[in-house]
């Protein structure tokens, strides 16, 4: 407890924390290594796609926001008094470059064992963040995070993730508050595209509206198609069909994938 509550602190600390080589950082600004001894580490796990930039928090953009804050707060000694920080890099991608939920625990539970960091930078994307999200939690550290916008982590079940990035689940509440704003009561037609091989964002994406349109008792009906032998004429014609009608709430709405008209 007395970990978390220092990881909090720290977390407090690093507002901007979000090219470079990956290992970890020894002395700041200014500090000679007769200072450095007297100070107490404060390590940090990084976990990260390594080169693949498909990824929006991927570690060519991000390293360099990381190696900055690190430098800045050691040259400041008002920022973490008596601490030092130093940060220690893992890539989450697999063999194909992709964002691996595999990949990714296993690079945490090495970087628990090994350095028994203070808290946990990433991973990036919602399938590796799930499992790194469950042991953080399991060992009471805290985990920062842009990666991790599914619905899923809005439940309490992940408990040490901080996400500083947006959520679907808002986005969903903002989607509704929209079609409320307008009188959208009668049909609401959502179009989205899912790719099982990448980090899935328009699904995780579609899954946001899709919970909080359920939540306030709209009407959904899924079509789910292979769109290599879809006719869509006929699925045009199901929409129109729908849409002549009400539901028992008056409103409904249909899940569709990615075609264009």
């Amino acid at each position: 407890m007395a970990r978390w509550k220092e990881g909090a602190t720290l977390l407090l600390a690093l507002p901007v924390l979000l090219s470079l080589p990956a290992e970890a950082r020894t002395y700041g600004l200014g500090q000679t290594q007769h200072d450095h001894e007297r100070l107490q580490n404060i390590t940090l796990a990084v976990i990260l796609p390594e080169n693949n930039t498909r990824y929006p928090w991927a570690w060519p953009r991000i390293g360099p926001a990381v190696d900055r804050a690190v430098r800045n707060i050691n040259a400041d000694p008002t920022l973490l008094p008596n601490h030092h920080l130093v940060y220690f890099f893992k890539n989450s991608q697999d063999k194909d470059g992709m964002c691996s939920e595999s990949v990714a625990p296993l690079m945490a539970v090495d970087l628990k064992l090994a350095y028994n960091p203070w808290a946990f930078i990433g991973p990036g994307c919602s399938y590796s963040s799930s499992p790194v999200g469950l042991f953080t939690t399991h060992w009471s550290v805290p985990m920062v995070t842009a990666g991790a916008p599914a619905v899923a982590f809005s439940s309490g079940t992940y408990l040490s993730i901080t996400n500083t990035g947006p959520t679907h689940k808002k986005l969903g509440r903002f989607a509704v508050r929209i079609c409320e704003h307008f009188g959208w009561r009668e049909q609401v037609m959502v179009v989205f595209s899912d790719n099982k091989k990448d980090d899935r964002p328009c699904y995780f994406a579609i899954e946001g509206l899709y919970m909080e349109l359920s939540n306030i008792n709209i009407s959904v009906e899924e079509s789910v198609f292979m769109e290599e032998s879809v006719t869509y004429s006929q699925i045009l014609s199901k929409i129109q069909d729908n849409g002549r009608g009400e539901s028992a709430t008056g409103r409904q709405i249909n899940v569709l994938p990615n075609w264009s008209l």
